[in-house]
């Protein structure tokens, strides 16, 4: 059995219809002028004819689960049945439409020889000489021939069209999963970021409160009105950004974050506030009066000092965060922050995912980001924390996001 090739589109039944009328009317067409003498001078050829023509027609039904078996034989029915040419020329065409040359070669060359022996075997009045009777078969052949090629190659055409579409659907559904893959990574980070700083900032309120215990009822209202504003701000930082998160499960949006996003121009408020925390911060501003930084790599500074702010609250509370932004044009922007370690438990739980977050974010700016411990100066011999990012003034052509 044949494989149909993947082009060929199944018939309807009025498909299958109009080909069958077609090959009748040439069978009828073939037929004809030797209907008569078969009838006159011998009536079995007559009634061999139709009966093999039938069964011709039977068997072209099959034309697509054997097209070359089946082509042969209705070939060979041809100088037997005038009728089985309509079958035959149906079953030749529909061989043709697959473009394999040896069998279209093949049969073309069956076709010619046996309408040969048709002329030899068939009784008829015709007194054309037996090259006219050639030459118009090979003409027809060939003529049968290319119109099945040239409907196969149709055919092939649009299903490679129809392919192509169907696989352009695909990669533009793969895409858009995609693209939602990467917004709900983005909104984890700032969920990160932002809710990691905002927790970690009650957490040092509430340390304070359990730990003092001289402070004034107007100071234990402050610190509560400042751990009440806190939660507020994470509350409404998490139905932010769960919003968004809907919005892209739901395929409604992918854009930024509905806030403002927080630029280089708002780090030194972000250490104010730490420090209104009571967090101890020195923070050197090496940009200060220079050229703007971009809004897209300022963005990632602010996220990496704010994490790193976070992390040194929680890991080093007691301890002095000392932070330095430095660079240029030419030479990127450098971001170290240094702490000494803390001792006991951290006031915050945390996932550790922090420092691997941050170095993502790095690195889809086209930077780096690196930790280790370092020896504290004057001997002391203890040891210090550093967080040290480089990033490039502007973001690496497409690396990076339009938005945080």
């Amino acid at each position: 059995m044949d494989t149909p090739d993947g082009y060929q589109p199944r018939l309807r039944w009025y498909n299958q219809l109009w080909r069958y009328v077609l090959a009748l009317a040439l069978g009828l067409l073939v037929w004809g002028p030797v209907m008569d003498a078969q009838v006159d001078e011998n009536p079995l050829l007559f009634w061999a004819d139709l009966v093999v023509g039938l069964l011709a027609f039977v068997l072209v039904w099959f034309r697509r689960r054997w097209p070359f078996t089946i082509a042969v034989v209705t070939i060979l029915m041809a100088p037997i049945s005038s009728l089985s040419a309509g079958p035959a020329a149906l079953a030749t065409v529909s061989l043709a439409t697959r473009r394999r040359w040896w069998q279209v070669i093949t049969v073309g060359a069956l076709n010619v020889v046996f309408s040969l022996v048709y002329y030899a075997v068939q009784p008829s009045e015709s007194v054309d000489p037996w090259w006219v009777n050639l030459s118009v078969t090979v003409a027809v052949v060939l003529a049968i021939t290319a119109w099945g090629m040239y409907i196969g190659s149709r055919r092939e055409l649009i299903w490679t069209l129809r392919q192509r579409a169907e696989t352009a659907e695909a990669e533009r559904d793969l895409r858009a999963t995609q693209a939602r893959s990467t917004e709900r990574a983005r909104i984890a980070r700032e969920m990160h970021d932002v809710l990691a700083h905002r927790i970690s900032q009650i957490s040092m309120h509430a340390g304070a409160l359990t730990y003092r215990e001289d402070l004034s009822a107007d100071e234990m209202r402050s610190s509560v009105a400042v751990i009440q504003a806190k939660a507020h701000e994470a509350l409404t930082d998490l139905r932010e950004v769960l919003g968004v998160l809907r919005d892209v499960d739901g395929a409604a949006a992918t854009g930024p974050l509905t806030g403002p996003q927080p630029t280089y121009g708002d780090l030194e408020a972000l250490v104010a506030d730490a420090r209104d925390a009571g967090a101890a911060i020195e923070y050197d501003d090496g940009l200060a009066g220079g050229e703007p930084l971009p809004d897209a790599v300022g963005r990632t500074v602010y996220r990496i000092v704010q994490e790193g702010i976070t992390n040194a609250g929680k890991h080093a509370p007691a301890a002095t965060l000392r932070i330095s932004v430095s660079g240029s044009p030419a030479d990127g922007v450098d971001v170290v922050l240094r702490n000494a370690l803390g001792f006991g438990p951290t006031r915050t739980p945390g996932a550790g995912l922090g420092l691997v977050g941050l170095t993502e974010r790095a690195e889809l700016r086209g930077g780096t980001l690196t930790h280790r411990f370092e020896h504290a100066p004057g001997g002391t011999g203890a040891e210090v924390f550093v967080l040290h990012a480089w990033l490039p003034w502007a973001a690496e052509p497409g690396q990076g996001e339009d938005h945080p």
